[in-house]
Formats: C-alpha cells, structure tokens, sequence
C-alpha cells in the first residue's frame, strides 16, 4: 500500500527537477555541476528540452533572447510596469503587471509567426516553390486578418534587429546548425510583400519575425517563441520598474502632470 508520503511524492514528481535534502538535480543534473560552467541561455534550453544546446544552438538562442529585452518606455508593457511601480505594489507586482501585458496583440506576434512560417514550409515541402508557398499561406493568413505577424512596424522603417539576427541564421545555416527552412519562408513571405507593395512603404520583417525564424530553426514549438520572448522582454520590464520606483514620484498616466489641463471639465462645463 502506497503511504501517504511516497503518494505525496509521486504526486508533485516531475522530470524538470527533483529535490531531495541535500540534493537539487534540474534534468537529472545537479545544479552544482551547471552552477558557473553553464549559461542562463543553455540552462533555459536545458529545462525546456530535457538535454544542452551544442554551443552554436545555445549561441542563436541568445542573441534572440538579447534582441527582445526591451524597446522603450512606451511599449504597453514597460509602460504599465513603469506606472505600478510608483503604486506601491513591490517590484515583484510591477513587473508582474508588465508580463501580463503580453498577449496576442502585443507579445504574441512571435508564436503567431512561428505558425504562419510553418505553414509555409509545410506547403513547400508539398510541392510548391517557396514564392508560391508564402503566397499561398499569406492568401489564407489574411482571410483572418489584414495583418501578417513577424512582419511591418509601426515606428521602424527597418526594423535595426533584423539583419544581425538573420545574419546570425546565415552562419547558423552554413555551418549545418540549423536546416535554414524557416529563414527561406521567412524571406519568400518578405520578397512577396516587397512585390506587392512597390513604389508604396516597404514590409521588412520585424524582431517577432526575426526571433521567429530563430526559434522555429531551433525546434522550438510555437508557444514557446512567445514563452521564450516574455522571458526576453521580462529583463527590459524589471529594469525600467526598478528605475521608476527610484524616481521619487508617482506616475498614473501616459503624460506628465505639467501638461494635463489646471482642472478636468466638469459636466456643466460650457
């Protein structure tokens, strides 16, 4: 008969780590053989998928995860991590408030395009040329919506992470690393965009379509892109919370007091 012990035990088992007095294994490896012979990128990578990333895979993933850190204060989540840190919520509410401000419209344009370039390489893999492959899948993606995720920005042109990232893909690509698919459908989508719109403003691919080819070159499930970019993003949220409690005011709006009107209209107000 099982007692009430091993029960408890079998019941809070996991294969992501395993603690006993004295002992604490994280994939059936105690942390003190990780503890300053492994990086953070490797130890993600390695609570993720249960083995190490060679040093080239652990490389890719981290240029990802420092491209994703953090794009200015007026980001949602920046910005409503900011404004609870004055609140007198704790650091950790801040940047709680900031991570839960990662949805679909913004945060989850990074697994949305992991979906998208893997319809793409599917339809290729059936047959169809890369230019009609992304075709193709961008005619279904946009019966759904106007929007192509990974790709366009609202305030960049072009967006500057792009091109060191993809450049990364290259080498990743040459040196047998990773297959290079999701980099040809990423570009085959980009090339598509950049025919249809000529002579109008250009649709380059932007960090979530970036960081998308990255993680889907990887292997990483859809999901996990956008797992992976809260993870990113949480770094540029905890800095600016920790700034904000620092500055010695109270921020409750998207503008500075000194420019709101001396008193709020009142209803009767002409």
């Amino acid at each position: 008969m099982t007692s009430p012990h091993d029960e408890a035990a079998q019941w809070w088992a996991t294969a992501v780590s395993h603690i006993e007095p004295g002992s604490i294994e994280l994939r059936d490896r105690p942390v003190q053989e990780l503890i300053g012979r492994t990086g953070f990128a490797e130890v993600i990578w390695l609570l993720l998928r249960a083995d190490l990333p060679t040093s080239r895979q652990a490389a890719l993933l981290e240029a990802a995860l420092v491209a994703g850190v953090d794009h200015g204060p007026q980001a949602p989540s920046i910005a409503a991590a900011r404004m609870a840190a004055t609140c007198g919520v704790g650091l950790n509410n801040a940047v709680a408030t900031g991570v839960n401000l990662l949805g679909d419209a913004h945060g989850g344009a990074g697994q949305q395009c992991v979906d998208m370039l893997t319809d793409v390489v599917k339809a290729s893999s059936e047959g169809a040329s890369w230019g009609d492959a992304a075709l193709r899948t961008m005619a279904d993606w946009q019966r759904r919506s106007r929007y192509l995720p990974g790709f366009g920005h609202r305030f960049h042109p072009r967006d500057p992470r792009r091109d060191p990232l993809l450049a990364l893909v290259d080498q990743a690509v040459a040196d047998g690393t990773v297959s290079g698919d999701y980099l040809k459908a990423a570009l085959a989508v980009e090339a598509a965009l950049e025919h249809r719109r000529a002579g109008a403003r250009p649709v380059p691919m932007n960090i979530d379509g970036a960081t998308a080819v990255i993680y889907a070159e990887l292997g990483f499930p859809a999901p996990l892109a956008r797992g992976l970019f809260v993870l990113s993003r949480s770094v540029g949220i905890l800095a600016h919370a920790w700034e904000e409690s620092g500055q010695g005011r109270r921020n409750k709006g998207p503008v500075p007091r000194s420019v709101l009107p001396a008193r709020l209209p009142q209803p009767d107000d002409a």
